[in-house]
């Protein structure tokens, strides 16, 4: 295995994200849940571009911030993915499956000897954590609007 097969896979990953995301805005009855899980699937598209543009410079992977994860993902139960999904279940739903590559990613960097593997290992949970962080956002939002 090579780091740009790893990215190819990576790629296929958000492949995967991008076609959760375009059943769910395509199945759901809630006109919300459809216009953000429409939004979600045009981001994977985007982290699609990245990471291809990530096989022509390695360094991408590594320059990314860490961002900050206040792990409601992991204090929120993932509810079971229906047509009737409330928003805040629909983001609940996507934020546990970003925390689930977040931590694959994660565990690859955690069990590989060499470094490069480990350091592009690492920058894809970075990926990945960020995604997670930007749906925790929208699910406070939405979960919790007195918050505000």
């Amino acid at each position: 295995m090579n780091i740009d097969t790893i990215l190819d896979s990576a790629v296929e990953r958000e492949k995967e994200s991008y076609s959760f995301y375009s059943y769910v805005a395509n199945q759901s009855c809630d006109k919300n849940v459809k216009e953000t899980f429409k939004q979600l699937a045009v981001e994977e598209l985007g982290h699609m571009d990245f990471l291809k543009k990530c096989k022509k410079d390695k360094n991408l992977l590594r320059n990314l911030p860490v961002p900050q994860d206040y792990k409601v993902a992991e204090a929120t139960e993932g509810p079971i993915l229906s047509k009737n999904m409330k928003p805040q279940e629909a983001i609940a739903l996507a934020m546990k499956k970003e925390q689930e590559a977040a931590e694959f990613y994660s565990n690859l960097a955690a069990c590989v000897i060499d470094s490069t593997y480990r350091e592009t290992f690492k920058g894809l949970a970075k990926m990945e954590l960020g995604h997670k962080t930007h749906l925790e956002a929208i699910f406070v939002d939405i979960g919790y609007p007195e918050a505000w």
